[in-house]
């Protein structure tokens, strides 16, 4: 019996574990953060993707665009000379 590890449990009368406000870090501290910075990395890195496609896809539909403001412009051309020229006869 003089084995025994001497280890105090403090709880609470609720049954939650008191954690001491001088605790030391976990000895995978250093992985845990490395682990959450790389994961903060991923993120950023595919945030920057889905922002680098839309913006790849919204300079593809710029010359669309234009061409169909351009036709649209034609088209309201011709509907204006076909007024005038119902209107001189």
């Amino acid at each position: 019996m003089k084995e025994r590890s001497q280890r105090i449990i403090d709880m609470t009368p609720d049954g939650e574990f008191v954690v001491p406000q001088n605790a030391p870090p976990p000895r995978n501290a250093w992985a845990v953060r490395l682990g959450v910075s790389a994961a903060m990395i991923a993120a950023v890195a595919g945030a920057l993707a889905v922002a680098a496609v839309f913006l790849w896809l919204a300079s593809i539909l710029i010359p669309v665009a234009v061409v169909a403001g351009l036709v649209a412009y034609g088209a309201f051309r011709f509907q204006i000379w076909r007024a005038h020229q119902s209107l001189r006869r």
